[in-house]
């Protein structure tokens, strides 16, 4: 096991994750329903389902899409979003 990329991966999710619009969810869910572990439990498989998907789907596409293509294309999106955000679009 790779220590500093586990220890980087977590820290770079976790700092993405803070105050973003699923712990939010999570947290009205968990106010809602008065049912906290149920809620943890369930966002906690969500989360390692969605992060499962990406994990192989870039693996796949890594094989076929050179890694510099792929940074372009996600930089170009998330500049596409801000702009969509800024511009009250979304």
């Amino acid at each position: 096991m790779e220590w500093k990329l586990l220890a980087s991966t977590f820290g770079v999710i976790f700092l993405a994750e803070l105050g973003d619009k699923t712990q939010l969810a999570a947290i009205l869910l968990a106010a809602k329903t008065q049912k906290p572990w149920t809620i943890f439990i369930g966002a906690s498989l969500a989360l390692v389902a969605i992060s499962a998907l990406g994990v192989v789907f870039a693996a796949v596409i890594t094989q076929y899409v050179p890694e510099n293509l792929i940074r372009k294309i996600a930089a170009g999106a998330f500049v596409l979003l801000g702009l969509l955000i800024w511009f009250n679009r979304v």
